[in-house]
């Protein structure tokens, strides 16, 4: 009889790994981490996991940098700890946007995360919606990526008739045809111009909208000025009412001021990241769990079965 995978969590999403716990049957492991008064993190590992399979739930969402370093001291205490083998999960990716060099003299900072992690001993990562589906070439370990489509999909199905899929970008539209696709909906593409990093003003709308209720659709939900400006663009085409849908919410700065006076009717969201703040009473934000879907895959991982048979 195989031993049962152990579930760890660092302090970036808590809830997250009880409830993947519950869906396995399993407790969830014990492990110390926390800050020293000057900021460092310790970590100690509170059981046995010498020759085991173990799992750290920790999307490197805000505060990114103290949430990248307690997986990264994990992972080593564990390896010291003579675990058998040790799997990322990590529904939320930091640094996925900085995935290629935009200018001289930049970093690529998402490889440089994922040298980070096979560095310190990670030999497996399970992560969700990657900004940029390239990201996994920079590792040379296993990736398995999910996908928050099944959960989106069965919600917009449930909640909303005639609808069209648009995509906010040109960037996203491949992610927005397969939605249209599987809901046999329509597809619309907004053409927007960037000056600045989180700045953007949106310009036209390439495709038919009007009478429609307009689904926008985005991998996540930074400062929120993409979705405000796209959803007042697509009322000003003869959309009926705009909602719009992303796997990971960021929302950073002025995003609940802009949402709270924006034409959104709703955002709905999942829990890969947990929503702080006033975030929590945005009244127009619905979270979807995907709890159940990283359980699954996390039991398929361990018992050697495909993880991509569950998107078919």
């Amino acid at each position: 009889m195989p031993k049962a995978p152990k579930i760890f969590s660092g302090n970036a999403h808590p809830q997250m790994a009880r409830e993947i716990c519950e869906f396995l049957n399993l407790p969830l492991s014990e492990a110390d981490v926390r800050k020293f008064s000057d900021g460092e993190i310790f970590v100690e590992i509170k059981e046995n996991v010498r020759g085991d399979d173990v799992y750290i739930i920790q999307p490197t969402c805000t505060p990114v940098n103290d949430h990248l370093m307690e997986l990264v001291i994990m992972v080593d205490a564990l390896r010291r700890a003579s675990a058998r083998r040790i799997t990322a999960v990590v529904p939320y990716y930091g640094y996925a946007r900085q995935d290629r060099k935009v200018a001289p003299r930049v970093p690529i900072s998402a490889k440089v995360v994922a040298e980070m992690f096979m560095a310190v001993g990670v030999r497996r990562v399970l992560c969700m919606d990657l900004h940029a589906g390239q990201i996994q070439g920079f590792f040379n370990i296993p990736v398995d990526h999910l996908y928050a489509a099944p959960v989106l999909l069965k919600y917009i199905k449930e909640q909303f008739k005639d609808v069209v899929m648009v995509s906010p970008d040109a960037g996203g539209v491949e992610r927005t045809r397969a939605f249209a696709k599987r809901l046999d909906a329509g597809l619309a593409i907004i053409d927007k111009r960037r000056d600045r990093p989180n700045e953007c003003q949106a310009m036209n709308v390439i495709g038919d909208v009007k009478g429609k209720v307009a689904i926008l659709l985005d991998d996540m939900v930074d400062t929120a000025g993409t979705l405000c400006n796209g959803a007042a663009t697509l009322l000003e085409h003869g959309a009926k009412e705009v909602h719009a849908c992303c796997s990971h919410p960021v929302l950073s700065g002025p995003a609940i001021e802009r949402l709270n006076s924006s034409c959104i009717k709703s955002l709905v969201v999942t829990n890969s990241i947990p929503l702080r703040g006033d975030a929590l009473k945005c009244d127009i934000i619905k979270v979807l769990s995907v709890s159940q879907l990283l359980a699954e895959a996390i039991d398929r991982i361990h018992n050697e079965d495909s993880v991509s048979s569950l998107f078919v």
